[in-house]
């Protein structure tokens, strides 16, 4: 029984110490999963701000470029326009400047729609990186979960099969133990038994050999008597 108590007691520290580094593993994958979405985040956050930075740059340039030309042509045709008389300059240098500012105009808003469309396009990279990671974690997490049990089902397992192991064991051993004291028993009881009978059986015979001992000298000691009366007479 004390080697019973002390293999269960040996299982369970076994349990719990598997079930405790089972559950540091865990919580150290789901750290390091955690870190890994953190940073892929920070990543994502970067890229979007510089790619948003290039962006108001390039959109800056070409306004800058566009604008720096659009004045300079409107200028040099209102000079060519206020130098000559006719009304027709004046006509063309105007639609020039309107076709400039037109053109800014277009250059900008395709800019903006470009930003826009980046942006946009980041915010789906976003929530596709951020699904993907969930689903990553949901599904690390449930094989995990799954190892854990796995791990935990097997070791409970073999526990049970080791206890009863031991159980038939130890049983085996007592049954064997009781046979052997009964066979002992047995055996001692019969030595006892033959040792009386054959005591016993010295004591009568010694019993008898006295008696007949003595009634020997009984039987002499009237024949004695007897030859001596005989021969008184």
């Amino acid at each position: 029984m004390v080697v019973v108590v002390v293999v269960v007691i040996l299982e369970v520290v076994v349990v719990v110490v598997v079930v405790v580094v089972v559950i540091v593993v865990v919580v150290v994958v789901v750290v390091e999963v955690v870190v890994v979405v953190v940073v892929a985040i920070l990543v994502v956050v970067v890229i979007v701000v510089v790619v948003v930075v290039v962006v108001i740059l390039i959109v800056t340039v070409i306004v800058v470029v566009v604008v720096y030309s659009s004045s300079s042509s409107c200028s040099s045709s209102s000079s060519s326009s206020s130098s000559s008389s006719s009304s027709s300059s004046s006509s063309s240098s105007s639609s020039s400047c309107r076709n400039n500012i037109v053109v800014v105009v277009v250059v900008v808003v395709v800019e903006v729609v470009v930003v826009v469309v980046v942006v946009v396009v980041v915010v789906v990279v976003v929530v596709v990186v951020v699904v993907v990671v969930v689903v990553v974690v949901v599904v690390v997490s449930s094989c995990c979960l799954v190892l854990v049990v796995v791990v935990v089902v097997v070791i409970l397992v073999v526990v049970v099969i080791v206890l009863v192991v031991v159980v038939v064991v130890v049983v085996v051993a007592i049954l064997v133990v009781v046979v052997v004291v009964v066979v002992v028993v047995v055996v001692v009881v019969v030595e006892v038994v033959v040792v009386v009978v054959v005591l016993v059986h010295v004591v009568v015979v010694f019993i008898f050999v006295v008696a007949v001992v003595v009634e020997g000298g009984k039987k002499k000691k009237k024949v004695r008597r007897r030859e001596g009366t005989e021969q008184l007479w």
